[in-house]
């Protein structure tokens, strides 16, 4: 936001020496004097006079004053209502008696300015019959012209300005509003709005909105508009990309046209920009002008929704706005044009099974389109519909916006993912709406037939609706939405079972994470009691010591999360500063405040912050590129990508030492690459290096997988930017607590036995207690592996993601690296969760073989 202009405040100051008791002297003038009394004693004897006297001229002054200042702000407030501002409205105007002629694109043709000069009569006409809108207008510009749709032959965009006193605003912007045609025919918005002279335009359909004042800060000082036909596919980059940053305080301007009867499609391939959209942003208009009303998006940071988006006819409006400070990368997107009849909207579904989704889900659906589906199965049967996807307009009771309407009922919001709907007949109509602005990602859903009698043969009913099979029904995990499956049960003996009548694995118990809700599962897990503290090294203390100063535990473990740290004996539980002392904090490395006296604990955190950020795996998705910069892919000759690794530093990759034994024990058999996004499609961030040392662990133990890490050193360093980026490694004593959310990534395998895959995934996982981790694997897990996945299974790691980072991300978003993919059995096996090399055990070996 651009800085505001400071105003100076004044103020009367009375001077020290100065007598209250003494009539003011205006001019400040030494040569004044007042005159002496003839007689002291005889004004001693009257002072009731001399107080009358007194008492006077200071009414006298009293009343001169508050005339004074009646005037003055008579002054200012009369002077106030004069004082005008400048107000722009951008609208379009539908025009119906005129045909759209190629000429009508170029400005300086002789059609354009003919056809101008009328739109601008007829401007003037409307806002004529308006007293507001008469008052204050001063005058038009069309800005274009464009192929109309429906009754409009022609549309013209325009911008209007008006000169308004401040208190008249709002009744200038109520002025504008009424213009809007409301929802009737066209005949009947002609008759309402307009009494038109025959000689000027059959205007069809009106619609404006006060421009968006970002377009029109004074700190814009390069303003460009470039005009694209899309006939042929093509590509749009922010000045300077991917080069450089764009540049400071620009306004630029994308108008693209398609061909009659078609539609625009443009889809970012890249997008990273400054977090505040008042200061930096992009927004797209489904017209050739930047109305509000025609708004179908507004983007800024490093967006990660669907970034694809569809004009409702054959023009749109790209625009970006940047202001003097932090500028970014910026972007890329790629346009084209689709026939306007593609999409996928409605019909008639048949049989007694099917799905349906909104018009090209999953992008985002185009403004102004209506859909309907008729649903029908067999005769005996009624119909059930769920969503499994759901984002569609603003939830509100009304749902007046875009929405969804299931046999008269509508949906709206994004909190519908898994809804179920039912019918009582063997039918059912489905409509969807959007209205003319701000897009969203739709819905997929499938329908299916059922009995009335019995809605979910051979599985369980959820109250929801929902179906499941039987085996699901409590097992301790939620696979109803609502939860219906895991109530009345009868826990059993490997259960855990909580107060408030939940079963839970009995794996869970002790974990550190509260699965009961009620935190059942987490009483009683040691010898302290519910009003002790369990410190790391076993003892028990009271909780009333945690945070005193003290180092009641021994470890310094009661004192390990409070504001402030204490100096402690070194030990395995502390972090050792540059200087040799320690300190109680835990994990205050890279967390932006300075904990050691020597600086140590921030010093080297150049990492793990992604570049310009905003802040397949097995039951993964798709990441957005440069959204795990750390992340490298291992390319071993005659094979393709094998394993991937992490960036430690612009030479230095770290990678498991399973991934480079026997055949690819050899440096030239390795190609890196980094900055990787999809396999085999490499673009101008992709760098590919040589490797000239690899450093396997020399205690790795291959039956077992213990010590699995290893280091490569490439042939030259590459150049670190927001898509080439190191990842923190831990110190020896950080911790990484059960239950904490880590991130796995990879183009591993998404089923087991599967192939790779091309585009890089991503999948959340938490961190599992060592000893339940210990009690559900066959093989034998050491102290230097770290266990992380979902128990309720499906989301894991695989063949190909060997290699690959285990990401945890601190609270103030910075990024450290707390496992290498090492082995599991199966991927994504229920109560199986991956097992990685536990990074802290290590980090004195990195340092040692690397400098790291």
């Amino acid at each position: 936001m651009d800085p505001m202009e400071s105003e100076q405040k004044f103020g009367l100051k009375q001077e020290a020496n100065e007598d209250p008791l003494l009539p003011p002297n205006p001019d400040g003038d030494p040569s004044i004097e007042f005159l002496q009394a003839s007689d002291n004693n005889e004004l001693e004897k009257e002072p009731g006079r001399r107080r009358t006297m007194w008492i006077g001229l200071g009414l006298l002054a009293s009343a001169a004053a508050l005339t004074l200042v009646t005037g003055l702000l008579v002054w200012h407030f009369h002077l106030r209502s004069d004082v005008r501002v400048k107000k722009l409205y951008i609208g379009s105007l539908g025009i119906s008696n005129q045909a759209f002629l190629a000429e009508h694109e170029d400005p300086s043709s002789h059609q354009f300015k003919k056809l101008a000069d009328l739109v601008n009569q007829q401007l003037h006409l409307i806002y004529s019959k308006n007293l507001v809108l008469s008052k204050y207008f001063r005058g038009s510009t069309v800005q274009a012209f464009s192929e109309g749709d429906g009754s409009d032959g022609i549309m013209a965009y325009y911008e209007s300005e008006f000169e308004v006193p401040v208190p008249q605003q709002t009744s200038l912007d109520e002025a504008i509003e009424s213009l809007e045609p409301p929802e009737e025919s066209q005949q009947g918005r002609q008759g309402r709005l307009l009494l038109k002279p025959k000689d000027l335009l059959d205007v069809s359909s009106v619609t404006s909105g006060a421009l968006d004042p970002r377009l029109t800060k004074t700190s814009i000082s390069d303003r460009d508009l470039t005009n694209i036909h899309v006939r042929k596919e093509g590509l749009i980059q922010s000045p300077g990309f991917p080069d450089t940053s764009y540049p400071p305080n620009i306004y630029r301007q994308w108008r693209l046209r398609a061909d009659p009867q078609h539609r625009i499609r443009l889809s970012f391939h890249t997008l990273i920009l400054e977090d505040d959209c008042q200061h930096d942003f992009i927004k797209i208009y489904d017209s050739l002008a930047p109305m509000e009303p025609r708004a179908l998006t507004e983007q800024c940071g490093y967006p990660f929704n669907s970034l694809s988006f569809l004009s409702s006819g054959n023009v749109m409006l790209l625009t970006l706005v940047t202001n003097k400070e932090k500028n970014f990368p910026g972007f890329r997107a790629f346009y084209s044009q689709l026939p306007l009849n593609d999409g996928g909207c409605g019909g008639a579904l048949r049989g007694d099974k099917g799905s349906f989704s909104s018009p090209f889900y999953p992008e985002n659906y185009p403004p102004r389109t209506s859909c309907v589906w008729t649903i029908e199965v067999s005769a005996e049967k009624f119909v059930k519909v769920q969503f499994h996807e759901f984002s569609v307009g603003s939830p509100g009771s009304e749902c007046v916006g875009d929405y969804v309407e299931v046999d008269g009922n509508r949906l709206c919001g994004r909190k519908l993912k898994n809804t179920v709907i039912t019918s009582e007949s063997n039918k059912m109509t489905i409509k969807f709406e959007s209205n003319a602005s701000y897009v969203d990602l739709g819905f997929t859903a499938q329908y299916e037939a059922f009995v009335p009698t019995n809605p979910c043969p051979g599985k369980f009913q959820c109250r929801n609706n929902m179906c499941i099979n039987t085996t699901l029904q409590c097992d301790g995990w939620s696979d109803c939405d609502d939860r219906s499956d895991e109530h009345n049960c009868k826990c059993k003996e490997s259960q855990v079972k909580c107060k408030n009548g939940l079963c839970k694995p009995g794996i869970w118990r002790c974990d550190g994470m509260d699965d009961c809700g009620d935190n059942t599962d987490e009483e009683n897990c040691g010898k302290c009691s519910g009003t002790q503290f369990s410190c790391r090294n076993g003892r028990c203390i009271s909780e009333n010591l945690k945070c005193n100063g003290q180092n009641d535990c021994g470890d310094g473990s009661d004192e390990s999360r409070c504001l402030k740290s204490l100096p402690l004996p070194c030990s395995e539980f502390t972090f050792s500063c540059g200087t040799g002392s320690c300190i109680s904090k835990q994990n205050p490395e890279c967390d932006d405040v300075s904990d050691c006296e020597d600086g140590s604990d921030e010093a080297d955190c150049s990492c793990g912050i992604r570049p310009f950020q905003s802040s397949r795996i097995v039951g993964g998705e798709i990441s957005r590129e440069g959204e795990w910069p750390w992340q490298v892919s291992l390319h071993a000759t005659g094979f393709g990508h094998v394993c991937g690794a992490s960036v430690l530093n612009a030479r230095w990759l770290l990678t498991a030492a399973h991934c480079v034994q026997d055949k690819f024990s050899q440096t030239d058999q390795w190609q890196v690459f980094l900055g990787l996004h999809v396999q085999g499609q490499t673009n101008e961030w992709t760098v590919s290096r040589k490797v000239i040392k690899i450093i396997a662990h020399e205690d790795y133990e291959p039956r077992t997988y213990d010590n699995d890490i290893a280091l490569m050193e490439l042939d030259a360093s590459v150049a670190l930017n927001q898509h080439i980026w190191p990842i923190c490694l831990p110190s020896p004593t950080y911790d990484f607590p059960s239950g904490q959310e880590a991130w796995i990534t990879g183009w591993g395998a998404t089923t087991e036995g599967g192939s790779s895959v091309s585009v890089l995934q991503k999948a959340a996982v938490r961190i599992v207690n060592s000893t339940v981790c210990k009690s559900l694997m066959t093989d034998d897990v050491t102290d230097r592996m770290l266990c992380a996945g979902v128990l309720t299974g499906g989301v894991d790691a695989c063949q190909g993601d060997s290699g690959g980072p285990l990401t945890v991300t601190n609270p103030g978003g910075r990024a450290f690296l707390a496992g290498v993919v090492s082995w599991g059995e199966g991927c994504g096996v229920r109560g199986k969760p991956g097992v990685y090399t536990r990074i802290t055990k290590f980090r004195n070996w990195i340092k040692e073989k690397s400098g790291v």
